[in-house]
């Protein structure tokens, strides 16, 4: 399936182009509206039946969710910590080591965000010194666990900073109306449009590198700059939606229709990650696997820098040349004689490398001289000039770096994404024939097909007729 539906995070643009990505966006954001619900979990995990602690004492439902904790019966637990926190006839020290002891066991069952408003609670209902430094490493634990990080950094500045008069990340970044945006406000939406971003590859990577991942796009938007062209972006898509809303845009019927076919794609692409996160599992033995019948693929080709020196005149390469050979400093000779703005001010340097059989950056497209710099010793200038459309260059080849096999580590990632790509063409092929056939689908390729031609190729699913 081509996954092309587009989730980058939007940048500011200029002119008409600004106009039709917004009324892009506008769209998808729309999309929202009717596939929100649908796209949510409808439970977390199996149910389970609530306890009955009728009739049992505070104590007595104290030790039934310490028990159940015990025997790792964690969501269990924690319901019945909330029954202990429904009795009226305990302190607030209690109530507030209950409260922890919930967060505990949502945090166990893997209910991070539920443990973190526990945790919370119990700091808010009593300070206790003991569970304090064990609260503030549950949370950041919870926070690192569900992917919030800069909700993360917020906490940790909270927690750590001096000044506490203000709530980190309270400053207000923009107003639209009586509605503030905060710091964080900005911080969580700029976090969401990352998440949007590596969802299609979400279901392939663990939690650690998805964090990863993020930590390294959201460096991207450290800079003031970067926070406020973002800013700016996102307040003209949010201004434009809710105009939307109040002109009823979502009810007309041709907006309808391509609401309806964004939410196809949303739904179906959905669906197939399911499918590609429960069937793609990839280890480390099936990379390095990969790698070992693959490496050719992971050859790094001969490099090469050289320096160069522009003339006019065939006769005056040639006396430069002879310079060269008889000590001269190429820097300076470049410096004096190259027609070449860019570079003759360093010395006649080309920063980017040659690469052996490709063409000849700057110079242009010999093969030939691509040739003759790799049979050279390096440093070496090369015994004739050579013409090109710009005039006559003299060329020294400064250093050069043999082909070599790209380690494995080297590569990981790159064989990560080459194998996840396979895979996912198998799982996508397997499935959709999968479905095809359970929906009786039938492709009537004599129709479809010129009768003076013959049918095409059949196709991986369905039937043919």
């Amino acid at each position: 399936m081509d996954e092309k539906l587009d989730f980058s995070i939007p940048q500011k643009k200029g002119g008409g182009q600004f106009g039709n990505k917004i009324v892009l966006a506008l769209l998808l954001i729309l999309t929202g509206l009717g596939v929100a619900n649908l796209l949510k979990d409808s439970g977390r995990g199996s149910s389970t039946t609530q306890p009955d602690t009728s009739g049992l004492s505070a104590g007595q439902i104290k030790q039934l969710a310490t028990k159940l904790a015990q025997r790792n019966l964690h969501a269990q637990a924690a319901k019945v910590w909330g029954d202990y926190l429904a009795c009226a006839d305990i302190t607030a020290g209690d109530r507030a080591k209950a409260l922890f002891q919930a967060g505990t066991s949502l945090e166990q069952a893997g209910l991070y965000d539920e443990a973190i408003e526990r945790y919370y609670r119990s700091e808010t209902v009593a300070a206790l010194d003991e569970p304090a430094p064990q609260i503030d490493a549950h949370i950041r634990d919870c926070f690192e666990k569900i992917g919030k990080l800069s909700a993360l950094r917020y906490e940790l500045m909270d927690r750590t900073g001096i000044a506490k008069s203000e709530s980190a990340g309270g400053e207000v970044v923009a107003e639209i109306g009586a509605e503030k945006i905060t710091s964080a406000d900005l911080d969580a939406l700029i976090e969401n449009a990352i998440e949007n971003q590596l969802s299609p590859m979400a279901a392939f990577m663990t939690v650690e590198q998805l964090n990863e991942q993020k930590k390294k796009m959201l460096d991207e938007y450290k800079s003031p700059q970067a926070r406020r062209q973002f800013l700016q972006s996102w307040l003209a898509q949010e201004i434009l939606y809710r105009e939307a809303l109040e002109d009823h845009l979502s009810g007309k019927p041709e907006i309808k229709s391509l609401l309806d076919e964004v939410t196809r794609g949303v739904l179906s692409r959905q669906l197939m990650n399911q499918q590609l996160a429960s069937k793609i599992n990839i280890t480390e033995t099936d990379l390095e696997t990969y790698y070992a019948a693959n490496k050719a693929e992971f050859i790094e080709p001969a490099k090469a820098r050289i320096s160069h020196i522009l003339v006019k005149e065939e006769q005056q390469a040639l006396d430069l040349i002879k310079q060269l050979k008889a000590g001269a400093d190429f820097a300076e000779l470049a410096k004096e004689h190259s027609a070449d703005e860019a570079t003759k001010n360093s010395g006649g340097k080309i920063d980017v490398d040659v690469t052996k059989g490709a063409h000849v950056p700057v110079i242009g497209d010999a093969n030939w001289l691509n040739d003759r710099i790799f049979s050279a010793e390096a440093p070496a200038v090369l015994d004739e000039p050579v013409k090109t459309e710009k005039g006559w260059e003299i060329v020294r080849v400064d250093s050069k770096q043999a082909e070599r096999q790209k380690s494995f580590d080297e590569v990981r990632q790159q064989v990560m994404m080459m194998l996840t790509d396979q895979k996912r063409q198998d799982v996508q092929q397997s499935y959709i024939k999968q479905m095809m056939d359970k929906y009786n689908v039938v492709i009537h390729t004599s129709v479809l097909s010129p009768s003076q031609e013959a049918p095409g190729p059949a196709s991986v699913s369905g039937q043919q007729k």
